[in-house]
């Protein structure tokens, strides 16, 4: 596991102004950090893109700031032209009945003028009053998107080439994933594959377009897209 140095100092805003892009909102506290990475003598790895941390209304642990950087870190080793990062984790609503939910926000910096953005309201789910599930959560979006991103940079999907299209057959909401049928094979995908926060919109005999690509137990789809109204045509 990569190892990150972790110092204070004015925040970098990078190739953009994430004051504009991010809003901040009042909160008891907010504490920012920024990380780099590089290669030092001793083997140590240091992002080398300067990534800013901001935690609004509460005061993090260091489990929760080693899981970002840790994330952080993750995604540069997939991709290492990330030219600016931030991520900004807000403290759950004190008006919810639940206690609310954490809400990370995480917006990267591509070349070719791509983005990467997750900036997601959590839904009515318990699971997000867990910081490290929220965390988690929003990298595995950031990821998938990424992965995407990536894939149109390399040249590896022809922005006009025309998708494949499945049908829906089987949705575990529970479990955040579902299958897919095309040409008579069964596809897995999973929530975070699913474009515009759609996946509850999903149920069998939705019809959808979506990239095929091979996951560590096969094939899985992902850029999950429904069709027309609500996927049906």
């Amino acid at each position: 596991m990569p190892l990150l140095n972790t110092t204070r100092r004015r925040p970098l805003l990078g190739s953009f102004d994430f004051h504009k892009n991010l809003q901040r909102r009042s909160c008891l506290c907010s504490t920012s950090d920024t990380v780099g990475r590089r290669t030092g003598e001793a083997g140590v790895i240091i992002m080398e893109v300067q990534a800013q941390i901001d935690f609004q209304g509460f005061h993090p642990t260091e489990q929760q700031r080693a899981l970002i950087e840790q994330k952080i870190a993750g995604l540069e080793e997939f991709y290492d032209r990330i030219t600016a990062c931030r991520v900004v984790m807000k403290a759950p609503s004190h008006h919810h009945r639940t206690g609310g939910q954490y809400e990370v926000n995480i917006h990267l910096v591509l070349p070719e003028g791509r983005e990467v953005v997750v900036e997601r309201t959590p839904p009515e789910d318990e699971r997000f009053s867990d910081p490290m599930f929220a965390i988690n959560d929003a990298f595995s979006r950031a990821r998938r998107r990424l992965q995407d991103e990536v894939r149109h940079i390399r040249g590896q999907v022809k922005v006009h080439e025309t998708q494949p299209i499945g049908t829906v057959i089987r949705v575990r909401p529970e479990e955040d994933y579902g299958f897919l049928e095309t040409e008579g094979r069964e596809i897995y995908f999973h929530r975070n594959s699913v474009l515009d926060e759609a996946f509850a919109h999903l149920e069998p005999g939705v019809r959808v377009t979506f990239v095929e690509e091979m996951g560590e137990k096969g094939p899985q789809a992902s850029t999950v897209k429904l069709l027309g109204k609500h996927g049906l045509r």
